[in-house]
């Protein structure tokens, strides 16, 4: 078995994709890349995978399928996958070579433990290269470091500080007994991975060192303003799966409780945000039914969550909520870094 499986879902990335895969490769021998060719025809992605696997045939495998989005291409890693662990990278972005040595070696002493860490934690970094701005986020004031613990040991996170699909390694078991299952043709899947599986995971550990480079700042990326607007809907089916899958109430460690709430509120504000600088009464209409859906569902978490401050600021009554739509995007655009 190998120690870690990379899933690298690819849509016409030719142009990204080898620096990615250069830097998963840098890893060692006891991984293995999967390259999820979801359905590229614009460019020669589907033929570099196959150049990458033929190069390396103990190493890299290149996965071929029709296109079904994001979700749908790690759906596929995760189900072809044959690590011990598994690690989703996106194919423009990169990992650090040094940073991964220490976390490779701790995954290769997983063989050896009878109860193998659920969940490794590293930081990522915010790349923007065409404003030569690199920003580190970090967890040390979070995390416990060089030592295996629980949600009782984790500490205060900051309003910027979330668990991305950037920052976290799984172990591929978990994930598969969960049933973990991302939806098809939809972006900001990433949510829903980073949220569902956090009330299976029981052990962690963390390494503070800058793990994974996120490249940033694409005019077609799907974190850009105009692209985030014109996929609001997306958005609002990630959050109502993110609302069925996971009863807040119901999770008994406290901290996983009071962190699974903020992160739901606030993709509760970026969709109230977004809908409301759509400045339409169908977007109006959305973001009510978008708020009645929490509440029917869970008439306790929708009142605390309606009431956290950036909630009330964007779910004024029409007119004022509208005006104050752009200023709450410019706060939520600070405070939760997605574009």
């Amino acid at each position: 078995m190998k120690t870690l499986s990379f899933a690298v879902p690819c849509y016409n990335t030719a142009q990204y994709m080898d620096k990615c895969i250069e830097s998963l490769l840098a890893c060692g021998d006891d991984i293995e890349i999967l390259i999820v060719d979801d359905g590229s025809v614009k460019d020669n992605t589907a033929e570099k995978a196959d150049l990458w696997q033929a190069e390396y045939p103990g190493i890299i495998r290149a996965i071929h399928k029709e296109n079904g989005g994001h979700g749908s291409a790690v759906n596929t890693g995760l189900a072809n996958a044959t690590g011990r662990y598994f690690k989703v990278v996106d194919s423009d972005d990169w990992l650090d070579e040094e940073a991964m040595q220490p976390i490779i070696a701790y995954l290769k002493k997983q063989a050896e433990s009878n109860g193998p860490t659920d969940m490794v934690i590293a930081n990522y970094v915010y790349e923007k290269i065409h404003d030569g701005i690199r920003q580190v986020m970090g967890y040390s004031n979070v995390f416990p470091e060089n030592r295996v613990f629980g949600w009782d040991e984790v500490g205060r996170f900051g309003t910027s500080q979330y668990l991305l699909m950037h920052s976290v390694i799984y172990r591929t078991d978990l994930l598969r007994d969960m049933g973990l299952k991302l939806p098809e043709h939809c972006f900001y899947v990433d949510n829903i991975f980073v949220y569902e599986p956090l009330v299976h995971v029981k052990t962690m550990y963390y390494f503070n060192l800058d793990m994974y480079r996120y490249y940033i700042g694409r005019e077609n990326q799907s974190v850009n303003e105009k692209v985030m607007m014109s996929r609001v809907d997306q958005q609002l089916r990630v959050t109502r799966q993110m609302i069925d899958d996971v009863n807040v109430e119901a999770v008994e460690n406290k901290r996983l409780r009071h962190y699974l709430e903020n992160y739901l509120s606030m993709m509760m504000t970026i969709s109230s945000v977004f809908l409301r600088l759509h400045k339409t009464k169908e977007a109006e209409w959305k973001r009510k039914e978008l708020w009645a859906y929490l509440k029917a569902k869970d008439p306790m978490l929708y009142r605390r969550i309606r009431r956290k401050v950036l909630n009330l600021g964007t779910n004024l009554p029409t007119r004022l909520g509208r005006s104050a739509g752009l200023g709450g995007y410019h706060l939520a655009q600070k405070l939760f870094k997605f574009n």
